[in-house]
């Protein structure tokens, strides 16, 4: 019977060791002794020398989703008679480790402050191959890209055309530059709302959209490549993507009577599986349709198709991690609701809500496995919680662990390669885990793992001599 406590789309596993392709890294497996490897390493390994929690990023996988997107929107632009560029997030993971996987994948990078341009910079990415996003672009922000001769700096808003324009004119240069819209679609993951203008801080109305593009062709030092779209993030279905397409290029024959108009960027946000519920389209198949709708539009219109740039979110990076955690305390309690009376296992681990905020910020629903050991005991319906003094610290919310799960089991956690370190923090004065990178039996460190030492240095009233 199933626990009157568990979400609908919840369904116990058959089996609690098993492990499904669509959450998991290409890499995991179990050994003969049921313990979970990845990338070809222990995780009981990777914790004695790393250290627990730990975020795991499985390397070969990581690089051959570089790989399928990279061909994914080639071959769909390609059919069209078009091309493509492909701009990775580096919001959603970035050390200067990952910057050089992307760059020799071929792939270009999005950054949207000074601190993620610095890294990818610092790793030898070409500027040409660097996009800078942001709402709130400072003056020095907007110096180092140009000075680095950034691929394309979106605006986005009309203030950004005389402040980009002023420092590339200070640099004597002509800097590319894209215009962000507000297409009034948004897309949730199963559905989509249109709306004539939403509320929200990035982008400007398509309204609005000629008159900035006169301004910014005004400015001899400003190149503009074209319109950028964003409707939203894990996305799992095509049509909120088509209807953004349709309407920015509804606006292309306006623009195209007084100047090119080469680019199209449709951003992304492009969704994926964290649990077994979950089933997003296949990319293949979602840039596919999206080049065809492009092309349709065309046509119609009586357009060139211009070419294309996606920026494809978290669909390369968050099924290449895993957080690895250590069980430390359990505690079965009987909850009444509607009437019946259940019990959930809490499960608390080492890690929690400064690891992993999405639970606590947007709710967002995780998976979880044993992995020190197999067993073969019945499923218990469990919420995974953190150590931090907050009853919100969730790291899975809703999941089956087997009844048998103990102290100092290790836990592990898939799909945590994006916005998981990115949004990480000291809360409560918790030192940040390592990043470890797997590849083939080996690890390399990443990120090291921070210390309390490494937090008090920070404090200027620290006196370590009197500690």
């Amino acid at each position: 019977m199933k626990n009157p406590l568990a979400p609908d789309w919840l369904q116990e596993p058959k089996d609690l060791n098993s492990l499904e392709p669509r959450i998991w890294p290409r890499t995991a497996v179990r050994n003969a002794h049921g313990e979970l490897t990845l990338g070809g390493i222990g995780v009981r390994e990777l914790v004695r020398k790393h250290g627990s929690p730990i975020y795991v990023v499985d390397q070969e996988e990581f690089e051959a989703r570089l790989l399928m997107v990279r061909r994914a929107f080639t071959d769909a632009a390609s059919k069209i008679g078009s091309t493509s560029k492909i701009y990775y997030a580096s919001k959603s993971l970035l050390t200067t480790d990952v910057v050089r996987w992307v760059e020799a994948a071929g792939l270009s990078i999005d950054v949207s402050t000074g601190g993620e341009l610095a890294v990818a910079l610092a790793a030898g990415m070409p500027g040409e191959r660097i996009g800078m996003n942001g709402n709130n672009k400072s003056l020095v922000e907007i110096g180092r890209a140009v000075s680095a001769d950034v691929g394309a700096i979106v605006i986005d808003s009309e203030l950004e055309i005389e402040r980009i324009a002023s420092v590339a004119g200070a640099q004597d240069k002509v800097q590319a530059v894209r215009l962000r819209v507000n297409s009034g679609v948004h897309a949730h993951t199963h559905e989509y709302l249109a709306t004539a203008r939403e509320d929200q801080k990035f982008g400007i109305a398509i309204s609005d959209v000629p008159d900035l593009v006169q301004k910014i062709r005004s400015h001899s030092h400003l190149r503009f490549l074209g319109l950028h779209s964003h409707i939203g993030s894990q996305i799992f279905i095509v049509d909120g993507f088509v209807a953004a397409a349709e309407r920015l290029l509804d606006i292309y024959p306006q623009l195209l009577i007084d100047g090119e108009v080469p680019e199209l960027n449709l951003g992304g946000g492009f969704g994926i599986s964290y649990h077994r519920a979950e089933h997003p389209m296949e990319l293949s198949e979602l840039a596919t349709r999206i080049a065809s709708a492009v092309e349709a539009r065309c046509q119609k219109l009586g357009i060139s198709v211009p070419k294309l740039a996606f920026e494809p979110g978290r669909i390369i990076s968050g099924p290449t991690g895993v957080t690895i955690y250590s069980v430390g305390t359990i505690k079965d309690v009987l909850v009444s609701d509607s009437g019946a009376s259940a019990v959930r296992k809490y499960v608390s681990v080492d890690g929690g809500m400064s690891d992993n905020a999405r639970p606590a910020l947007y709710e967002a629903e995780y998976s979880v496995s044993i992995a020190s050991r197999k067993s073969a005991a019945t499923g218990a319906l469990s919420r995974v919680v953190g150590k931090h003094c907050e009853s919100g610290d969730i790291v899975v919310r809703n999941d089956y662990l087997p009844s048998d799960v103990a102290v100092n089991d290790l836990l592990a956690v898939p799909a945590t390669g994006a916005y998981c370190f990115s949004l990480s923090s000291n809360y409560n004065f918790v030192p940040r885990p390592a990043v470890v990178a797997v590849k083939a039996g080996a690890s390399h460190l990443l990120v090291r793992a921070e210390t309390e030492q490494d937090l008090l240095s920070r404090d200027a009233g620290y006196q370590p001599e009197k500690a």
